[in-house]
């Protein structure tokens, strides 16, 4: 008798720890989940936009309202101060009515400038509309009204 415990042969095991891997992976977790709401990924800094250079005599007016009607008309100033301006707007709640209008005026005075100004609750999708047509009839100046 050599030993009372037994002769056993003590056996290594080769397999990889991954206890600190899992700790390091909840400690990443942690810091991801504290760091995530830091970033709003959905701010967007939209450029500010100043006055044209030459902002133009006469132009034509497209207002869009809250409610979806579209106003169309031509502004022109008299005397040059803006004081003055001409207001001939035809109101509109059918698009179609708007692009024919629109189409008359580019047919009389193809040279104008056409100026697209909409309330804040109006779908940008309606302005960019308003804005392809306008280019597509072949208006070359085509501008938003900005405060």
């Amino acid at each position: 008798m050599s030993s009372l415990r037994g002769e056993r042969k003590r056996k290594f095991k080769a397999e990889i720890n991954v206890v600190p891997y899992i700790d390091v992976m909840l400690v990443l977790l942690i810091i991801f989940m504290v760091c995530a709401p830091m970033t709003n990924p959905s701010v967007i800094n939209l450029p500010t936009a100043g006055q044209s250079t030459q902002p133009p005599s006469s132009y034509i007016e497209i207002s869009i309202a809250k409610n979806n009607t579209w106003a169309i008309g031509i502004k022109s100033k008299a005397d040059g101060s803006g004081s003055n301006p001409s207001d001939d707007k035809e109101e509109t709640s059918d698009r179609d009515k708007l692009m024919q209008k629109l189409r008359e005026y580019h047919e009389a005075k193809p040279d104008l400038a056409v100026l697209v100004s909409a309330d804040k609750k109006v779908e940008y999708d309606n302005v960019v509309q308003v804005i392809s047509d306008a280019k597509k009839l072949g208006f070359n100046r085509v501008g938003l009204a900005t405060k």
